[in-house]
């Protein structure tokens, strides 16, 4: 109501851990009701956060496949393979250009999550030069497990936790967890490899599966649920107030 803006990242793990697309055992493989847990947790959590943001064009990526034509692996490549324009019109506009890309990719690895976290950064580091809390990024990670790159990964975000940025992790899948537990910095500060603690924590993990069987805004609500404090946290921080300061009319009865 502020006038801040949020403005939505998604980025999909396609690393051969998930199994053949092809196959109906695969995270990937899209069944014939047209779901997974992939485009489950995206339509969740993007139907939530669209409403934040006002132009409702959303940058997506993906991660840990091996793209057309070069077959080189890539860690952070565009769903619409547009590099110059990685935005798609809406939640409905990730979750076609999902569909539309996974049958063009192979599933390789390793599982890198620092180069799409320094991508969006970088973005947020812009946004630093503001005067009012006008811009916020989240970025939204489906994974299914096992990080590679853990060392920067943790350098990334222990450099995020300085800017406008939240970091939402969805676990897809039965993998051990533990590592995006330890990300979350819930238990503790994260630190970088060289001791340095982030300036606040600005990652929440939830594993798909604790929401299987829950209506869909179970896992929004509990994937959504730290982002507002950690924005009012961050303005708060930098003394950054919303661009519209003028005091919302409190209707009686109401918080």
């Amino acid at each position: 109501m502020g006038g801040c803006q949020i403005n939505f990242t998604v980025a999909v793990d396609f690393t051969g851990s998930n199994g053949d697309p092809r196959s109906p055992q695969s995270l990937h493989y899209i069944s014939p009701q047209g779901v997974n847990e992939y485009l489950s947790a995206i339509w969740s959590v993007g139907n939530v956060i669209q409403d934040y943001d006002s132009d409702k064009m959303f940058p997506a990526f993906g991660f840990g496949a091996q793209i057309p034509p070069t077959w080189q692996v890539s860690h952070e490549f565009p769903l619409n393979f547009n590099p110059s324009s990685p935005f798609c019109a809406g939640i409905e506009g990730v979750v076609e250009a999902y569909r539309v890309c996974l049958p063009q990719v192979k599933l390789y690895g390793p599982t890198n999550f620092s180069p799409i976290i320094n991508h969006v950064a970088c973005f947020a580091k812009q946004a630093l030069q503001q005067t009012t809390a006008s811009q916020y990024f989240v970025l939204l990670i489906i994974t299914d497990g096992v990080i590679t790159d853990m060392d920067e990964t943790r350098n990334s975000i222990v450099n995020a936790s300085r800017l406008p940025m939240s970091i939402i992790i969805v676990g897809v899948g039965g993998a051990d967890f533990s590592a995006m537990e330890f990300l979350d910095g819930d238990d503790g500060r994260l630190r970088s490899l060289s001791g340095e603690p982030a300036m606040r924590d600005i990652v929440q993990f939830v594993p798909f599966r604790q929401f299987k069987n829950a209506p869909r805004e179970a896992l929004a609500k509990s994937v959504l649920a730290e982002v507002p404090g950690q924005v009012v946290d961050f303005c708060n921080t930098m003394k950054l107030s919303p661009p519209n300061s003028t005091p919302a009319p409190n209707p009686a009865g109401t918080m």
